[in-house]
């Protein structure tokens, strides 16, 4: 059922006061766009009349092919709290078409729910919750953001010691405000690290909620003199910033189809194929749950994050897959190596369809690795059956680029567009010269 109607859309701007409207959108690598439009314009955009220029978004159309329309979904309406209360400013996410007024087919958001329609097809409803981490960062004299900070805590520490917590505060009671759920937060491992919880919902849902977070945590940490960044490794040496992906999925009713009370660990047959089929293309969406060059620096041994393609039945942290203690209706499955520079609508339909690919096709897990992976030796690894996950941008490249999975579920437009970016990136950096090279080598040679 909606949540507004066009008619309660024009009440709230009226009696709220909302003078502007975002109209946004993300980019094939989920950057967010958005056109602004005043309200005495708020008629026509929730008529789909709005249009904008498809050719100056990355990865979206040609010059020559450039009407794009905006079609606003109703339900994401919201009111942004940190912006004037005189003349307020809301925005609506919106889906893009074109002309002849079929959905676009290089737009994220269609992607994804493509996917979500598909498992409704199969009979499931997908349920997804984000575990956020970022950091917060001095800015510069010129406003610039910086990788300094001058707290030192670490997990779980309290003011004084994280001096950050009414950042947090402020935060949370803005994101509340905006409608969401907040579950927990806490100061993270690194210093200036930080992580923000919040309830898990339908996966469109999530993903739209993804983006919005992403959006308030900037605009608030602004307010307090802070950068806030989601880039997954910006500093050597300390952890990286995750994204961990809680799944699961329901039947109509609302029952949680991965519980099953007879299986010695609690888990349905659909949840081990499920599983089983993430496992089984994980390379191929690596590039989209890990995008950036930097996105690898975080995937190493030894700072609390995933490497080896295997999963645990227990709260092994070295596992890709862990399956968190709770059951009955809050059964779920952990993915713990993406990234929150992720594009969520992308990252998430790949999962999910990976894991229907499971369903459809009785895949089996292999058998739950309990011990550390990290602390066995390459005989244990390779006897276990156990592979790596891509360690390089390169790598992960070269495993979508072979996966023809991954290409009908993305289809044929953002999958050339993405790989084209990403070959270009890894290219550029490549030909670059780091300052650990010069002060590694430059004196030897």
């Amino acid at each position: 059922m909606s949540k507004y109607s066009k008619e309660d859309i024009y009440r709230i701007v009226e009696e709220e006061d909302v003078e502007f409207i975002r109209l946004q959108f993300t980019d094939i690598f989920g950057m967010l766009k958005n056109v602004a439009i005043t309200k005495s314009m708020l008629e026509k955009a929730l008529d789909n009349r709005c249009m904008f220029d498809g050719s100056s978004i990355e990865g979206f159309v040609r010059i020559e092919e450039s009407d794009m329309y905006l079609y606003p979904d109703l339900d994401t309406f919201e009111i942004f709290p940190w912006r004037p209360q005189q003349g307020k400013v809301a925005r609506l996410m919106c889906d893009v078409y074109c002309p002849d007024k079929k959905p676009f087919e290089g737009d994220p958001r269609f992607v994804l729910k493509k996917v979500l329609k598909k498992a409704k097809d199969m009979g499931f409803v997908f349920h997804a919750g984000p575990e956020c981490e970022f950091f917060l960062f001095h800015m510069d004299e010129e406003g610039q953001p910086t990788t300094n900070t001058h707290e030192m805590a670490g997990y779980f520490d309290v003011a004084p010691i994280d001096q950050a917590e009414n950042v947090r505060r402020d935060m949370i009671l803005t994101l509340e405000e905006m409608g969401f759920k907040i579950e927990s937060s806490h100061h993270e491992i690194s210093p200036g690290q930080h992580e923000i919880d919040f309830q898990y919902a339908e996966g469109l849902v999530t993903a739209d909620n993804v983006i919005t977070f992403k959006m308030a945590v900037k605009a608030i940490a602004k307010r307090h003199g802070l950068h806030a960044t989601f880039m997954p490794k910006p500093k050597a040496g300390v952890n990286g910033s995750g994204m961990h992906i809680n799944m699961s999925l329901s039947d109509f009713l609302g029952k949680n189809m991965f519980e099953d009370q007879e299986d010695e660990r609690g888990l349905s047959q659909t949840a081990y194929q499920f599983m089983a089929g993430i496992l089984s293309h994980m390379k191929g969406m690596t590039i989209l749950t890990n995008p950036l060059i930097n996105s690898y620096k975080r995937l190493v041994p030894g700072y609390d994050a995933p490497v080896y393609i295997a999963w645990s039945a227990k709260a092994n942290r070295s596992a890709l897959i862990k399956i968190p203690s709770s059951r009955g209706i809050s059964t779920r499955i952990e993915l713990r190596s993406p990234d929150s520079a992720v594009n969520p609508y992308l990252a998430l339909a790949a999962c999910l369809a990976a894991g229907l690919d499971g369903i459809e096709k009785k895949m089996t897990p292999p058998p739950s690795v309990e011990s550390n992976v990290f602390a066995m030796t390459e005989e244990e690894i390779t006897a276990k059956g156990i592979e790596q996950l891509p360690e390089t941008l390169g790598e992960a490249i070269e495993a979508f680029r072979k996966d023809e999975f991954m290409k009908e579920v993305l289809g044929e437009h953002i999958h050339t567009k993405y790989l084209e970016a990403k070959e270009s990136e890894w290219r550029v950096f490549r030909a670059q010269v780091t300052d650990w090279e010069v002060e590694e080598y430059l004196y030897k040679y």
